[in-house]
């Protein structure tokens, strides 16, 4: 597509615009336009959060100051990103942009008819094939009214600036202007269940199959590690099923009353049943071969069935893990930043 300005709609983007949409936003752009279901939304492109970031850089550096970070100074991380993140999340947005954005919420809302939105996190470095971002920067699920949206987008871009995202940046050495932030705003799902798939095992690096995991409620469960997934694993070709666990799914996360996600109990009735019927899993299946083929790589995909039974991808990126063991020299071994990061800090990938 052509040059892209500060808003721009799913079905007019694609991975070639990763530098203005970033990964997810890219890959959201990517499968709107292969004709996969996808629900609608918008990316608030990096121009908007370059402009920003210039307006803050006047008052004090920000870039400036992270790249003068060591890797292994982590006393030094966590105060530059406590208050690097202070200062994003509580400068004023111009008006000018809040009022686009406003907009453009409220056509996403004439769009979909969800009243709520999901606003996460799209930087442009992020879900590529030889590094990856996921987990690191921020995702808020069920957001109500245009001013909420709008904080959470400085929320979204404050992660940037979070001390695992630094950590992360310092010991890959990525320049720090090399590094922008755009924001996804996408109608919420209305998630009967949800979680993620992998057309490759993720255990053995199989090829020939797809692995299948998830849970009642919203994926964010599966993804955060709150719950265990129930579990299947299909041939990828023949649909047969050659693993099927289903687990005690004690928790799920939903709509809280006052907007954002909440966890709550699961009925004993469905603790033990299977969040998926058969027919679903061969759904799944087939987009998983759907999306593999267009993208040319074994992929990470987030889905969610709706409460009508619809399938919906949230998200696909390239897998990491078996890819880069196949690219790294058999004799050293690379190491992964990203897991070293969420070791210091405490965090899950």
């Amino acid at each position: 597509m052509g040059p892209v300005g500060v808003i721009a709609w799913f079905e007019d983007i694609g991975l070639a615009d990763r530098a203005e949409v970033g990964g997810k936003g890219g890959s959201l752009g990517e499968l709107t336009r292969a004709g996969i279901a996808v629900p609608p939304g918008f990316v608030v492109c990096t121009r908007a959060f370059e402009q920003f970031i210039a307006t803050l850089e006047r008052e004090a550096p920000v870039r400036a100051r992270v790249e003068a970070l060591r890797p292994d100074d982590l006393e030094g991380i966590r105060a530059c990103a406590a208050t690097l993140r202070v200062r994003v999340c509580a400068a004023p947005l111009p008006a000018e942009l809040a009022a686009e954005l406003t907009s453009a919420h409220g056509a996403l809302r004439e769009r979909s008819g969800q009243a709520h939105v999901a606003v996460r996190s799209s930087a442009t470095t992020e879900d590529a094939s030889d590094a990856s971002f996921a987990g690191l920067q921020d995702t808020y699920l069920w957001v109500g009214d245009p001013q909420h949206m709008l904080e959470r987008l400085r929320a979204c871009w404050a992660s940037l600036y979070s001390a695992e995202s630094i950590s992360y940046r310092r010991h890959r050495g990525i320049a720090e202007r090399q590094v922008a932030m755009a924001v996804v705003v996408q109608a919420m799902v209305e998630s009967r269940a949800a979680g993620v798939m992998f057309t490759r095992s993720p255990t053995t690096g199989d090829r020939s199959v797809v692995t299948i995991e998830g849970a009642w409620g919203l994926g964010s469960a599966v993804v955060g590690g709150e719950v265990t997934p129930d579990r299947w694993v299909l041939g990828k070709i023949t649909g047969e099923i050659s693993v099927r666990e289903i687990s005690d799914k004690h928790v799920e996360h939903r709509r809280a009353p006052e907007g954002g996600v909440e966890t709550a109990e699961v009925d004993t009735t469905r603790r033990r049943e299977p969040c998926l019927l058969d027919t679903q899993l061969e759904q799944l299946r087939q987009v998983a071969r759907r999306v593999e083929r267009h993208y040319g790589c074994a992929q990470d995909i987030e889905w969610a069935f709706d409460a009508r039974g619809n399938l919906l991808l949230l998200q696909s990126r390239p897998e990491t893990v078996w890819s880069a063991k196949e690219a790294a020299p058999a004799a050293r071994p690379s190491a992964d930043p990203l897991a070293h990061v969420m070791s210091i800090f405490g965090g899950r990938r």
